[in-house]
């Protein structure tokens, strides 16, 4: 367990979109999330994109269809393309949102307790 990095419940990650156009942001670190999302006004900010697919998503909103794309990250030195599904979260804190999908693939831990 000693080479697993240890997340906390949000993270400083940098977003890597077309042509050279990288933002960094706060990411919400969620447990109960299966998949992670991104918001679509940054999503178009930085180019990112094509769709890949739709996929039916589950939330305490009700069950809706979203895009899914491709988004490189950078996250504790770590450099990842995973997919994202693609939603409007203006009206939220965090415009990132990392599932599951990326906790499990990449063997992250989480400490709650852990500050940015």
């Amino acid at each position: 367990m000693q080479d697993r990095i240890t997340l906390g419940l949000t993270e400083k990650i940098t977003l890597i979109g077309k042509n050279n156009k990288h933002k960094e942001v706060i990411a919400r670190v969620d447990t109960g999330a299966t998949g992670s999302s991104l918001d679509s006004a940054v999503a178009e900010e930085l180019g990112l994109g094509p769709i890949l697919k739709h996929k039916t998503i589950r939330s305490a909103s009700g069950t809706k269809t979203r895009p899914v794309i491709h988004v490189t990250i950078e996250m504790h030195g770590r450099v990842l393309q995973e997919e994202f599904t693609i939603i409007d979260r203006a009206h939220m804190k965090y415009t990132t949102l990392i599932g599951q999908d990326i906790l499990k693939k990449e063997r992250f831990l989480i400490d709650p307790l852990k500050k940015i």
